[in-house]
């Protein structure tokens, strides 16, 4: 299991809190930029927020798609 495995493992272990996070980081960038990219950032924000609920080994194109069983 790599380091990348493991900072997944703790964001899903602690979903809510890295979610809260990830909106107040976005919140701050359109403070600070005066919202011109406030389209980037909630694209952002989405994209991370399906990465710490997403099975692992997954992207946010097949985050929903059934997983095969070996």
């Amino acid at each position: 299991m790599g380091i990348f495995d493991d900072i997944k493992n703790t964001a899903d272990a602690h979903e809510a809190q890295v979610e809260a996070g990830i909106d107040k980081a976005g919140d701050a960038v359109d403070r600070k930029t005066g919202s011109r990219y406030a389209e980037q950032v909630d694209q952002a924000q989405d994209f991370a927020k399906d990465w710490v609920g997403a099975p692992e080994g997954t992207t946010d194109q097949n985050a929903n798609a059934p997983q095969e069983r070996a």
